[in-house]
């Protein structure tokens, strides 16, 4: 095997590795910048080599062999540790950390606080992103993300920092509009901002037997709790949103919490980052900062 491995150039595994990845050959191309032939004859110099097919050519696409399969995974885990390798080798103290989250975490909860972070870690700059998709930490160029879920994410190390909870929020102005809000049946007849199947969650675990009837429709609906509690900021009605994220503006005086009872959403919210990057040191300086600030937040 040594024997193999000695006449196998790495520019071959680098360029199989990106067309059992891409599931294509002129993608492969496209992202290494050379030609469509150029990644073909490679591939077959290196079906040449081992003497088995890698990929079954099909007319409008290739199919890894199961001889492809078992290389594409251990080339996959090769490229990603000289990568991380290579990576932390030239790492400096001037070099960036990028990070991805949601928006409503990065602009309530993240944003505000990163500047700490920042004064700890001066010659550190942060690259800060809100993206709806969940980005692939091992293939494409960011660090670490923040995302929300149950912590199940192979290949990435997880680390929990706070729960997904939601409970109705208002303006003390609202709160006395609606007659000083005692009890949860008081929210049946409010201006609501958000989904009616969330309010429906909501009141039950407050006790509240299924004031909603399916046709009625909440004030507004948005993508995001930024939004709806921006609704509720500007006194349209009462949102259902994070403690947690929001906790400046209650803490302000600006947003109040009338009612205890809180809804959960999935698992929570979780720092992750691909397991081969676990001893870089931007991620360990910013892993120890974010987890001893999560450790802090009151749910």
């Amino acid at each position: 095997m040594a024997d193999i491995l000695a006449t196998i150039p790495l520019s071959a595994i680098r360029i199989f590795e990106a067309a059992a990845r891409l599931k294509s050959f002129t993608r492969a191309a496209q992202e290494l910048g050379i030609t469509q032939a150029a990644v073909s004859w490679q591939v077959k110099a290196l079906e040449r080599r081992l003497d088995q097919a890698l990929f079954q050519r099909l007319p409008r696409e290739v199919v890894l062999t199961a001889a492809g399969e078992r290389l594409a995974r251990a080339s996959t885990e090769a490229v990603n540790l000289l990568r991380a390798a290579l990576s932390d080798l030239t790492e400096t103290g001037e070099g960036v950390l990028s990070i991805t989250t949601l928006q409503t975490l990065a602009t309530q909860w993240l944003a505000p606080r990163i500047g700490a972070f920042q004064v700890a870690h001066p010659r550190l700059a942060v690259r800060l992103e809100s993206n709806p998709r969940t980005v692939d930490l091992i293939n494409e160029n960011v660090d670490v993300a923040i995302r929300s879920g149950d912590g199940d994410w192979p290949g990435l190390e997880h680390h929990f920092l706070f729960p997904a909870n939601q409970t109705p929020l208002c303006t003390p102005r609202m709160r006395e509009q609606l007659g000083g809000l005692a009890r949860p049946e008081d929210l049946i007849d409010a201006p609501r901002i958000g989904s009616n199947e969330e309010w429906a969650t909501w009141f039950g675990i407050a006790g509240v037997a299924t004031p909603l009837a399916p046709a009625e429709r909440p004030r507004l609906m948005a993508d995001t709790q930024t939004l709806e509690v921006a609704s509720a900021l500007s006194g349209q009605g009462v949102a259902l949103g994070s403690p947690i994220l929001f906790q400046a503006e209650i803490q302000a005086g600006r947003l109040v919490r009338p009612f205890a009872p809180t809804m959960i959403l999935g698992g929570g919210y979780w720092l992750v980052y691909p397991k081969d990057r676990r001893r870089s040191p931007k991620i360990v300086a910013f892993r120890d900062w974010l987890l001893a600030l999560a450790a802090d937040q009151e749910c």
